[in-house]
C-alpha cells in the first residue's frame, strides 16, 4: 500500500440537510472516505499524517472529537504505549443491528411494516439456500435449530424460549445467504420483531398449535431444501410468512381491545 500518505486530502463536502452539521462530523466524515478510498482494511494504521490538525485545518480539540466519532461508528480503534495509534476497525453485523435497532426504540414500525419486508426477502433466502448455496454445516445449524423446539415444552417459560429459537431458524438461515445485504437485512427486521413489546407479549402467550404449524412449515421447507427444489422452497416460506402475519395481527388486535374499551 506504497505512498498512500502522499495523496492529496479528500474534499468533504457536506450534505445539504436542513440543520448544520459539526465540525467533528464533517472531519470524521473526510477521514472515512479517505480511509474508503486508499483501500485501508481492518488492522491497518491510519497514517498518521492524515490526522494532522494542521493539514485538515482544524483545532486538536476537534480532532480528538471526530477521532470518537469514528470510533462509536465502529470505523477505527485506539491503541497507545508503543505500537500504538488509530487503526482501521471491523464492524459486528450485531452492532450495526443494535445501533439501527435504536433508530426505531421510540417509533417501531408496526407488525404489517415488518411482514411486508419479511414476504418479501424470506422466500427469495429460501431458494437461495435450496439452488444449492446453503453449505452442509449450516444445514445441520437449521437442524440443530429445530430441534430446540421439536419437543413439547413443559414450562411457559420452555414455550417462550421454543418461539424465540423458532425466530433464530430464520436469523440462520438469513446468516448463510451468500447475499449478505439481503442476509444482513432479513436478521435486522428479525431484530426489529423480537423488541416489540407487543410481539414479546404474544410470545408469551401459551399456544401448542403454533410450535406445530411453525415445526410443519420448517420441516417441509428443510425438505426443499435437501432436495434442491427452489421453487417449493420459495413457496413455503411465503405461506409461512402469510399465516405468521395472519396470526401476529390478529393477537395484537386482541391485545389492543380492552385499552380501546378503556
Amino acid at each position: 500500500m506504497g505512498n498512500i500518505s502522499d495523496r492529496p486530502v479528500t474534499q468533504f463536502v457536506a450534505p445539504r440537510l436542513g440543520k448544520r452539521r459539526k465540525r467533528p462530523d464533517i472531519i470524521a466524515d473526510a477521514i472515512r472516505d479517505r480511509i474508503m478510498e486508499s483501500g485501508l482494511s481492518p488492522g491497518d494504521r491510519v497514517p498518521a499524517d492524515w490526522l494532522d490538525p494542521e493539514t485538515l485545518k482544524v483545532s486538536r480539540g476537534t480532532l480528538r472529537e471526530a477521532l470518537k466519532v469514528l470510533e462509536f461508528q465502529g470505523l477505527t480503534a485506539s491503541k497507545t504505549g508503543p505500537g500504538g495509534g488509530v487503526f482501521v476497525a471491523s464492524i459486528a453485523p450485531e452492532n450495526a443491528i443494535r445501533m439501527l435497532d435504536n433508530l426505531f426504540l421510540f417509533e417501531p414500525p408496526s407488525i404489517s411494516d415488518i411482514y411486508s419486508i419479511r414476504k418479501l426477502i424470506e422466500p427469495e433466502l429460501a431458494a437461495t439456500a435450496a439452488a444449492g448455496s446453503l453449505p452442509p454445516e449450516a444445514f445441520e445449524a437449521l437442524q440443530a435449530t429445530i430441534r430446540l423446539y421439536e419437543a413439547e415444552p413443559e414450562s411457559v417459560e420452555e414455550e417462550y424460549r421454543q418461539r424465540l429459537a423458532e425466530l433464530d431458524f430464520h436469523a440462520e438461515l438469513a446468516r448463510s445467504n451468500p447475499n449478505r445485504l439481503l442476509g444482513f437485512v432479513a436478521v435486522f427486521v428479525l431484530s426489529l420483531l423480537r423488541d416489540m413489546t407487543v410481539c414479546r407479549e404474544i410470545y408469551q402467550e401459551p399456544n401448542p398449535e403454533l410450535r406445530e404449524t411453525g415445526l410443519n412449515y420448517q420441516v417441509r421447507l428443510m425438505r426443499a431444501i435437501r432436495a434442491g427444489d427452489a421453487d417449493r422452497a420459495r413457496e413455503i416460506m411465503r405461506q409461512h410468512m402469510i399465516e405468521a402475519e395472519k396470526y401476529m395481527l390478529e393477537r395484537a388486535a386482541v391485545r389492543e381491545r380492552p385499552r380501546l374499551a378503556q
